[in-house]
């Protein structure tokens, strides 16, 4: 699949929260989304991200903007990793990495000069009309609301 691009649409997906509950892009049709792929849940940067997410929900909220978090864990880890840090936003469990996968963000990595294939952290700003209109493809995890809000205002100038 070609990489997405901002000003594409973003394509449609479907998968299960940390309920167990069916959520697609298209419930959340005439609301700005912040849609951010993470690796995985309980790690040192994946938790710093969702908790700078957590602790500035409100703002996020206040902007527009919902919150859903995407990773290949299953949805029982997604439960326990919410529960212990008090996420107030959606975790998809994406095992099959169809969401991933259609996103785009998975791919090769390297750590300690080792090669290996998994998540690129990259997150996905969508408008009320399902356009992409921001990608940040190195999030700053203990920044990235800041960064969020800081992109969103430049872009509602647009």
């Amino acid at each position: 699949m070609a990489a997405l691009k901002e000003g594409s649409k973003a394509p449609a997906f479907k998968g299960k929260d940390q309920n167990g509950q069916s959520v697609s892009l298209s419930d959340y049709k005439g609301k700005n989304i912040v849609l951010y792929f993470y690796p995985q849940d309980d790690t040192p940067g994946c938790t710093a991200q969702a908790c700078n997410l957590r602790d500035n929900f409100g703002l996020l909220k206040n902007k527009g903007f919902e919150v859903i978090g995407v990773s290949p864990d299953e949805v029982a880890k997604h439960k326990k990793f919410e529960g212990k840090y008090d996420l107030p936003f959606i975790l998809l469990a994406d095992p099959e990495l169809k969401i991933i996968e259609k996103y785009g963000v998975w791919g090769e990595k390297s750590m300690y000069g080792k090669k290996y294939m998994g998540l690129i952290r990259t997150t996905f700003l969508i408008d009320d009309k399902g356009v992409i209109r921001k990608i940040f493809s190195k999030p700053k995890t203990k920044e990235h609301s800041e960064e969020i809000l800081e992109a969103w205002k430049s872009l509602d100038k647009k």
